[in-house]
């Protein structure tokens, strides 16, 4: 699986739970669904990822978008 993948599982991942989390635990969780959005588009732009750059240490695959 290569890096961008990854990436778009993991924030598919956190906004999933953090929408869950606001419901079970209070609505103020929703601030980390902003993040992960913010991020998100901000990478779209900058390329700059933090997750894109661990997993690349770690030797991960990289995609296109994160190389």
């Amino acid at each position: 699986m290569s890096i961008d993948r990854i990436v778009m599982a993991f924030a598919g991942t956190v906004i999933l739970v953090s929408l869950a989390l606001t419901q079970w635990h209070g609505p103020q969780w929703v601030w980390l669904t902003a993040f992960v959005g913010a991020n998100m588009f901000q990478a779209a732009f900058t390329g700059f990822c933090p997750l894109a750059i661990i997993l690349k240490k770690l030797g991960a695959r990289p995609g296109v978008a994160f190389s």
